[in-house]
């Protein structure tokens, strides 16, 4: 069982009677019909090359750290991430890059 964490935001009044809308039509509550919505944008934003970029250039600059890359970029393109940025970091090759 996943734990959950209880959040309180405001929304626009549209977007929150949307919600309600489609949660009565197929008989659901709120709360899944929004964890869905943000499941799926998550899930999609994250297939863009531009939101990869954010996000690496986020960890490259040590404002988010590994475990929250590999949670949600997946183990194979955070390893990724984290290998480039070893190298990154390794003065000599920074160097020798920069000399290229």
């Amino acid at each position: 069982m996943s734990s959950s964490k209880r959040v309180q935001f405001r929304a626009p009044e549209q977007l929150i009677e949307q919600a309600d809308v489609l949660a009565t039509a197929e008989d659901r509550d709120r709360t899944d019909v929004i964890i869905d919505a943000l499941r799926t944008y998550l899930s999609e934003s994250t297939e863009s090359d531009d939101v990869k970029r954010d996000i690496a250039n986020a960890y490259y600059d040590g404002v988010i750290e590994y475990p929250h890359v590999k949670a949600i970029l997946g183990p194979k393109e955070a390893e990724n991430l984290r290998l480039l940025k070893d190298q990154l970091d390794d003065d000599a090759l920074a160097e020798e890059i920069a000399d290229l």
